[in-house]
């Protein structure tokens, strides 16, 4: 596979996930955030076991109990995440949600400094400050914009790059990336089912009514786009797999005005590119510099 289908491939991965904002908004017109989240990450959970088990088979060892539970941990964060997110689509648009959630791109690194003293490159500081920029444009021009279901895809956001940032390090030691995934989507699963029984109505006529969105929502949002993610990054460098997996904010924005009729003003759309501009300049211009230091160097 060449370089340039590995990056379609990690676009098309983008778009799967654009569109899973939309199967988001649609399937809460039947069923509560939680079971939604549960159900969907079932059927992950079902897809993705297979390949587990004979991950597992060829491994050369395995996992131990702190493995297990760093996996464990990394899928809180991952519930943690959707959930926000979940509710957060109760009041704000999917166009809002896609473009904000892609804040964790600009929150990773920071996070990196605070949690493992990791030090970013110096463009994540006026990416930062473009985001923030982005942000309060998105709102119409003032704080008191953002609603609620805003701050909560923000802290959804969070929840992202710190699932990221532990994600990264327990793949990194066990070599084991399937088995992580599978275990994320079960504590998701387990988790939001949970949660749903306790807090929420769950009936069988929520489930069939919101059926397409669920199964969309895990086998395509969940198996199949980080199948794909798994396929091109073998074949592509990471910062431009961050590029083209960041297309998921534009094909959410897309998405929601095909399917949804959301529009933004002419100060939505500049916020809007303000955050894109942040989330690619965090991975450009860095490759762009050692690229450049390679070809000077003896």
């Amino acid at each position: 596979m060449t370089r340039v289908q590995a990056n379609l491939i990690l676009l098309l991965a983008g778009a799967i996930w654009g569109m899973g904002f939309v199967a988001q908004a649609t399937a809460m017109e039947t069923m509560g955030p939680l079971l939604f989240v549960g159900s969907r990450f079932f059927v992950a959970t079902l897809c993705v076991i297979p390949f587990a088990i004979r991950e597992a088979r060829k491994a050369p060892a395995t996992l131990t109990n702190s493995q297990w539970l760093a996996f464990a941990w990394v899928g809180l964060m991952l519930f943690s995440t959707i959930t926000a997110q979940q509710f957060g689509l109760l009041t704000t648009s999917v166009t809002n949600s896609g473009f904000l959630t892609g804040l964790y791109v600009v929150m990773t690194p920071i996070l990196g400094i605070v949690l493992f003293r990791q030090f970013p490159h110096v463009i994540v500081w006026p990416a930062a400050l473009c985001t923030l920029c982005g942000i309060f444009l998105l709102s119409g021009g003032t704080l008191a914009g953002l609603t609620t279901g805003d701050w909560l895809t923000i802290l959804a956001a969070f929840f992202a790059a710190l699932q990221g940032l532990f994600l990264a390090r327990s793949a990194s030691q066990t070599g084991r990336p399937i088995t992580l995934a599978v275990t994320q989507f079960a504590v998701c699963a387990v988790l939001g089912l949970t949660a749903a029984f306790v807090f929420e109505p769950v009936s069988l006529e929520a489930l069939r009514g919101a059926a397409l969105e669920v199964l969309y929502a895990g086998m395509f949002s969940g198996a199949v786009a980080f199948t794909l993610m798994a396929i091109g990054l073998r074949y592509t460098t990471a910062s431009q797999a961050a590029i083209f997996l960041s297309s998921e904010a534009v094909f959410a924005a897309l998405f929601g005005a095909i399917f949804l009729g959301e529009r933004l003003p002419s100060a939505g759309f500049a916020g809007c590119a303000l955050i894109l501009i942040s989330m690619l300049a965090v991975e450009i211009v860095p490759a762009l510099r050692a690229r450049r230091a390679a070809r000077l160097s003896p």
